[in-house]
C-alpha cells in the first residue's frame, strides 16, 4: 500500500489505523489532521472573496476572487510563493490550497477576511440570500 487515508468515525477506524501503524515499514509517514473544512464554510469563503473582489482594489488594481484568496491566505500565515512560469512571461502563485484547510483553519481564514472587510468598507452578502436571489 503506497497511500491510504482513514477518516476516523468510529472505534473500528481507530483500530484499523492502529493496525496499519503497527505494520508500517520503517520510514512510513503518518499524518494526523483535524476534520476537513465543510462545504458551507467553502461556500461562505467564496461568497466573501467575491464580495471583496467586486468592491475593493489592492495596490491600485482589481483582483479576482482567486487572487484575493492567495492574498488572504498569505496574510494568515500560509506559505505562498510566486514562481516563474515555464515560459518566464509571468509569475504564478504556489502554496497551500484552501481545500486542504481544516474546519478550524477555514474558520480562522473567514474571520480574518471578515475583519479585514469590516476595516476596509466591504459589505458582505449572505451566501444563502445571494443563492436564493440568483
Amino acid at each position: 500500500m503506497s497511500r491510504a487515508l482513514i477518516t476516523v468515525s468510529s472505534n473500528i477506524d481507530r483500530d484499523r489505523a492502529a493496525r496499519w501503524a503497527a505494520q508500517a515499514p520503517a520510514g512510513t509517514r503518518i499524518e494526523f489532521k483535524e476534520p476537513k473544512r465543510s462545504i458551507p464554510q467553502n461556500d461562505r469563503l467564496w461568497a466573501m472573496l467575491t464580495d471583496v473582489a467586486t468592491q475593493k482594489e489592492h495596490a491600485g488594481r482589481k483582483y479576482t476572487p482567486d487572487q484575493w484568496k492567495i492574498l488572504f491566505m498569505h496574510a494568515c500565515g500560509r506559505e505562498v510563493q510566486f514562481i516563474p512560469a515555464l515560459d518566464n512571461s509571468t509569475f504564478i502563485p504556489w502554496g497551500q490550497s484552501s481545500s486542504d484547510l481544516s474546519k478550524g483553519e477555514m474558520t480562522d481564514l473567514i474571520e480574518f477576511i471578515f475583519s479585514w472587510g469590516a476595516s476596509n468598507g466591504v459589505t458582505f452578502q449572505d451566501p444563502e440570500s445571494a443563492a436564493r436571489a440568483a
